[in-house]
């Protein structure tokens, strides 16, 4: 008997959702004006194709999340859900909720961001659309790079959003709802990108997800440390600039080393 995800891989239409549609991006379809113009027209590594190739990947990505709906609620809620459990167990005192609520917020926020991370990758490498993804002209490295800022918009974005009123529940002085944003704004994509390289790590690993956790969390703390070191320092007068340019380092350092990795890492899951 032939799999399912043998099928997926031999027939033509086999990247396909439950409803049947297809999970190709639009690059990849046969009808589509990138799959068919001439490449006469436009150089194969031109910027406008490469620039075209990248948002279809984003625009996929998101029309499958917000058709599944299931990681971005399920990272809000447990995101919501976990910060509203806190005061239960240590106490509804607001001058101890006040003193950790940076730290909860952000710890929250990293196990959070652990939920819908080993599945960055997971139903494109199991339907075959991965492979696929590899094969087309586009730089994987290009690729890999689209899905991560689809991730981080599905599943990261909602996290700086919510953050200041959560805050405004743990009893965070006000002073401190700026940093607590940007920190939030500059540490959520170091958890996409770092996340990513660990995911692509463990593609085709049985119990891939306890694997992403465990490998990703110690790589987590400096961004724990600077981001609820930010809220800190603004509430106390210090200043969280120094926190929040090294956050936004660590992000830049990430994106190459992300790319490169992470599209060796796929094209080796691959083989």
């Amino acid at each position: 008997m032939t799999s399912e995800t043998g099928k997926n891989f031999a027939s033509p239409g086999g990247c396909q959702d439950r409803l049947g549609r297809s999970r190709r991006p639009a690059f990849l379809s046969p009808g589509s004006p990138a799959a068919s113009a001439p490449s006469s027209e436009v150089p194969r590594g031109s910027p406008p194709r490469l620039v075209r190739s990248f948002i279809a990947v984003v625009r996929r990505d998101l029309r499958l999340a917000v058709r599944e709906g299931g990681d971005a609620a399920m990272t809000l809620g447990f995101f919501v859900l976990a910060v509203i459990l806190f005061p239960f167990g240590v106490g509804p005192a607001p001058e101890l909720l006040s003193r950790i609520g940076s730290g909860v917020v952000w710890v929250t926020a990293l196990l959070a961001a652990l939920l819908s991370l080993d599945r960055l990758f997971l139903a494109d490498y199991e339907d075959g659309t991965l492979e696929a993804l590899a094969l087309a002209p586009p730089p994987l490295e290009l690729i890999v790079m689209a899905k991560v800022l689809a991730h981080w918009i599905v599943t990261g974005l909602p996290l700086v959003v919510v953050a200041p009123i959560l805050a405004f529940l743990m009893g965070i002085d006000p002073s401190g709802y700026g940093a607590l944003v940007a920190a939030m704004a500059l540490g959520t994509p170091s958890l996409s990108l770092i996340g990513a390289i660990v995911a692509s790590l463990t593609l085709g690993a049985r119990r891939g997800g306890v694997l992403v956790s465990l490998l990703v969390l110690p790589l987590y703390i400096p961004v724990l440390i600077l981001g609820s070191g930010a809220v800190e320092g603004a509430i106390s007068g210090l200043g969280a600039r120094p926190h929040l340019l090294i956050l936004g380092a660590i992000a830049l350092a990430a994106l190459p080393l992300t790319a490169v990795s992470t599209a060796a890492a796929v094209r080796l899951s691959l083989e």
